[in-house]
């Protein structure tokens, strides 16, 4: 075959540091709309974005691309983009790590569905990320040391 077809898929989890409340509504979409061009940069695919104040939750198609290097560049370019709308985004960051867990294409509409509806799942649940993310690992069957997954 001269070609080489790649889709591969991932649901990416991140906080910000120290989960602090620093994602104001009025930035979500120029916020998502960028990240979107970083990951089209990288020759990927966002396919939905969202999360709260404090979190997001991205669904990508990574292709080719190294997903560490990726997110890397997400949360480099995003957190420089950011500090750039507003003074009071001047101590923005992102937390250090973060979850990216695969999917098959069969998984999407479930997927996007509970993307989408993130702020409804964490106000009427008052589910904290922490608790997203311990349920995220489960789900996925994914083994991690609470001592290096909160900064």
């Amino acid at each position: 075959m001269p070609q080489s077809l790649i889709k591969i898929l991932a649901h990416v989890v991140f906080s910000t540091k120290d989960r602090f409340d620093l994602i104001a509504p009025e930035i979500e979409p120029d916020l998502f709309s960028y990240i979107s061009g970083i990951v089209l940069g990288n020759g990927a695919r966002l396919l939905i974005g969202n999360g709260t104040r404090n979190h997001i939750h991205l669904l990508m198609s990574i292709g080719h691309n190294d997903v560490g290097k990726l997110i890397g560049d997400i949360k480099r370019d995003s957190s420089l983009w950011i500090k750039k709308q507003d003074r009071k985004y001047g101590k923005f960051y992102w937390q250090r790590g973060y979850g990216a867990f695969s999917i098959g294409q069969s998984q999407v509409p479930s997927v996007s569905s509970y993307i989408r509806r993130q702020k409804e799942h964490h106000s009427s649940k008052h589910l904290s990320y922490e608790d997203e993310f311990r349920g995220l690992c489960r789900k996925y069957e994914v083994e991690f040391d609470e001592r290096y997954c909160w900064d």
